[in-house]
C-alpha cells in the first residue's frame, strides 16, 4: 500500500503543472510546485499536519503532498530521494540520516510526549509508575499482553529503548505486532484490553472512542521531540529543493509557532504540541 502510495504521489508531482520546464533553450525554468513530505503518522492522526499544510498553503505558491508512515519508513523515502523534506521523531535514527549524508539542516522545533496506555484493570498494576521503564518490567512480568506497533517508527523505537532499559521482554505470545500507524495500533489495543506506548496527542485525539487509561507518564525518557530535515539536494538533485526550504522555513517561523500553541486548546484544554523552536 505505502509503494502504491508513493507512485501515486511520484506521478502527481511529475504531472503538475511545471513540473518541467519549456524545452526550448531560451525558457526559463517553470517552478515544481509540488512539495513531498514523509512523516510520522502522529501529526497526521492529531490533525495538527492538515492545519499547517493549510496555512502554508494558501499562498497558492506550493502544493504539498504529504506520505505518513512513520518515522522509518519516512527516512526510507528520504534515502531514496522520493521525498524533497522529513517530519520525524527518532534522534538516534535522524542522526544517522544526517551523518550517512542522506539529509541537512535537520532542526528540532516541538515536542510532545508517550504515555503507557493500558486497560482500567490494570493487570500489571502499573499505575502509578515514574518511570516507563519499570512499568515495562511489571508488564513483562505478569505476562501482560503489549500491542506494539512493530514498523521501526519512531514510536517503536523508544519503546524498544524502554524494553531494553527494562531489562526485560515479553514472552512471544504476549506480544503483538500491529505493523500500523498510531491511531489503528490504540484502537487494536483497545479491542484486545492489551498495554501500550503512544504519543500523548494521538491518544487524546482518540480519547473518547477508547477505554484505554494513561497507566504511567511524566518520565523524562517519554520526551518526543519532532525535527524537520531537508533532503541533501547533492545527492538527489531531482528534489525540490526550493519548495522544501519554502515549508521548512514555515514550519521554523512565529506563525506556525502560533498554530502549535493553540491547536488541541479549544477541544480538549491544552495543546496536543509544545512549540520549542526560537520563532524568527
Amino acid at each position: 500500500m505505502l509503494k502504491k502510495t508513493i507512485a501515486g504521489l511520484c506521478l502527481a508531482a511529475l504531472a503538475a503543472p511545471g513540473f518541467c520546464g519549456d524545452s526550448r533553450p531560451d525558457a526559463k525554468p517553470v517552478k515544481n510546485k509540488t512539495i513531498i513530505l514523509a512523516t510520522t503518522t502522529s501529526v497526521q492522526d492529531t490533525g495538527l499536519l492538515d492545519v499547517l499544510i493549510a496555512a502554508f498553503q494558501k499562498s497558492g505558491e506550493y502544493v504539498v503532498k504529504s506520505v505518513a508512515a512513520g518515522s522509518g519508513q519516512a527516512m526510507q523515502l528520504g534515502r531514496t530521494g522520493e521525498a524533497d523534506l522529513l517530519l520525524v521523531h527518532s534522534p538516534d535514527d535522524e542522526k544517522q540520516f544526517i551523518e550517512e549524508g542522506y539529509g541537512k539542516e535537520r532542526t528540532t522545533f516541538m515536542h510532545n510526549d508517550f504515555v503507557v496506555l493500558g486497560p482500567a484493570s490494570d493487570p500489571a498494576k502499573i499505575k502509578g509508575e515514574k518511570k516507563a521503564a519499570d512499568a515495562f518490567a511489571k508488564i513483562a512480568a505478569a505476562g501482560a499482553l503489549f500491542v506494539s506497533r512493530g514498523d521501526k517508527s519512531g514510536t517503536n523505537k523508544k519503546e524498544l529503548k524502554l524494553w531494553e532499559a527494562a531489562k526485560a521482554k515479553p514472552a512471544a505470545d504476549k506480544y503483538i505486532e500491529s505493523g500500523q500507524g498510531m491511531a489503528a495500533t490504540v484502537m487494536m489495543a483497545n479491542e484486545k484490553e492489551a498495554y501500550l506506548l503512544a504519543d500523548r496527542s494521538s491518544f487524546l485525539s482518540l480519547k473518547k472512542s477508547v477505554a484505554l487509561q494513561i497507566l504511567c507518564e511524566n518520565d523524562e525518557a517519554l520526551l518526543n521531540r519532532y525535527s524537520v530535515i531537508l533532503v541533501n539536494t547533492e545527492k538527489f538533485p531531482k528534489v525540490n529543493a526550493e519548495g522544501a526550504r519554502a515549508f521548512f522555513d514555515f514550519l521554523l517561523s512565529k506563525k506556525t509557532k502560533k498554530l502549535v500553541a493553540k491547536y488541541g486548546v479549544e477541544k480538549y484544554g491544552k495543546p496536543l504540541f509544545t512549540y520549542d523552536y526560537p520563532a524568527k
